[in-house]
């Protein structure tokens, strides 16, 4: 028994000796383990408490309101800041240790920590003003589009239409220009661009445009959504028109599919009418004369 109280208290020696200090305060085994005891238990903490609020959040369709996500994630960082103010103050910081971090901190932002810190705060500022929000289709400046997944601390993750994941910063959506297709209204109206011969009759064409259009699953035609055909331009070899169809939010998160699709439709219309899809062609005109050609013979 008294070989086991020796040992114990060579630890607990051991455990309060300083390894080095910052300012003030001496930093030592023990100080260490408990600081590391309360990050643990912070971020347990904050874990459960982001799952609470997003089960409470989920509405019929198993999906959380852009409120309710914005809030789980604010409570999630503000308890990490309050535990990581916890955890100083109980390895003994006090309000000069704090300056001189916050000096520390504020040189490693003049070196490169700037594009983390704003990331940081462009997160914040999409999550409380919600103009990105998960299940939002997006298309940005830099020409990532796909649907929004996640959105965290420093970045955004982006799922494409083809399941690849694209890890966005933050800043990007504050900096840059969004689009955002189902920030609002959840329906979209779409232009399909083709083309036929000249000489076709254009009510024909329109008559095949608006069968194509009816007959794709997901377009919506009611009234006021009525879909058109346009005549927007004289080709080289066609006349060129565009479907104007309004289409609902899961063909507006597959535009290339929706595109692919309708395009199908109207080649299938123009077909059943033997309207001709033209093909580049030019005229050549030959005028009559007469070539006279000299040759020069070498000696």
């Amino acid at each position: 028994m008294d070989v086991f109280l020796q040992i114990y208290d060579k630890l607990k020696e051991a455990a309060v000796i300083p390894w080095f200090s910052i300012a003030d305060t001496q930093i030592n085994l023990l100080r260490l383990i408990g600081l590391l005891f309360i990050i643990v238990v912070v971020w347990r903490i904050s874990l459960i408490i982001e799952q609470m609020i997003s089960r409470w959040g989920h509405d019929e369709d198993n999906a959380i309101s852009p409120g309710w996500y914005a809030l789980s994630r604010i409570s999630r960082y503000a308890l990490w800041i309050i535990g990581l103010f916890v955890g100083l103050s109980y390895i003994g910081f006090d309000m000069a240790s704090f300056a001189v971090i916050g000096g520390a901190i504020g040189v490693g932002v003049g070196f490169g920590l700037q594009n983390i810190i704003s990331n940081f705060v462009s997160g914040i500022i999409i999550l409380i003003e919600k103009i990105v929000k998960v299940d939002d289709f997006v298309d940005l400046q830099s020409g990532v589009m796909g649907k929004v997944i996640e959105i965290n601390l420093r970045y955004t993750r982006i799922t494409t239409t083809d399941l690849i994941d694209i890890i966005v910063p933050n800043s990007e959506f504050i900096t840059g220009r969004v689009v955002n297709w189902t920030l609002g209204e959840r329906s979209r109206r779409i232009h399909v661009p083709f083309g036929v011969a000249y000489g076709t009759d254009k009510q024909l064409v329109r008559e095949a445009g608006i069968a194509a259009a009816v007959s794709v699953a997901g377009s919506e035609h009611e009234s006021g959504r009525e879909p058109d055909v346009w005549l927007v331009g004289f080709g080289d070899s066609s006349l060129n028109f565009e479907l104007v169809v309004w289409v609902g939010p899961n063909m507006i998160t597959s535009p290339g599919r929706t595109q692919a699709t309708f395009l199908w439709a109207i080649e299938d219309e123009l077909k059943r009418r033997n309207i001709e899809i033209p093909f580049p062609q030019r005229d050549l005109h030959i005028r009559s004369g007469t070539l006279a050609v000299s040759l020069d013979k070498a000696d």
